[in-house]
């Protein structure tokens, strides 16, 4: 089963990350996503340096409070754009970037925890 349209509400732990894409909620779906307290959406950008001004006010707009989003840059740790960073802190919500599997690792330990994280996940 495919995620509709691209979106699923509501929170949801990562069950599986790989060959290109994810899998939640039952569900599995090709391609990068943004995982969010009000729920799970397919993302446009298919590598680190596509990561724009467009997506991070996404995750700013639905983000529903976030105080944290864990960026996963694909199958290697590379660094989120100055710019991009700095919009983030400008909204009062940390960034933490690393590869996508320990992103995934790291967003499922602390959406366990309760708390109001957000997961930009590159698909690899």
């Amino acid at each position: 089963m495919t995620a509709p349209q691209g979106y699923v509400p509501g929170r949801y732990r990562i069950d599986d990350y790989g060959n290109g894409g994810f899998r939640f909620a039952d569900m599995s779906h090709r391609g990068s996503i943004l995982a969010l307290p009000t729920g799970i959406r397919a993302v446009a950008p298919a590598n680190w340096k596509e990561i724009d001004a467009a997506t991070i006010d996404l995750a700013l707009a639905e983000g529903g409070g976030i105080d944290l989003l864990i960026v996963g840059t694909g199958k290697d740790l590379m660094p989120l754009a100055s710019p991009l960073r700095a919009k983030l802190r400008g909204a009062g919500v940390g960034c933490e970037t690393m590869a996508t599997g320990a992103a995934v690792r790291t967003y499922n330990m602390l959406l366990d925890e309760g708390r109001l994280v957000g997961g930009l996940l590159i698909a690899v």
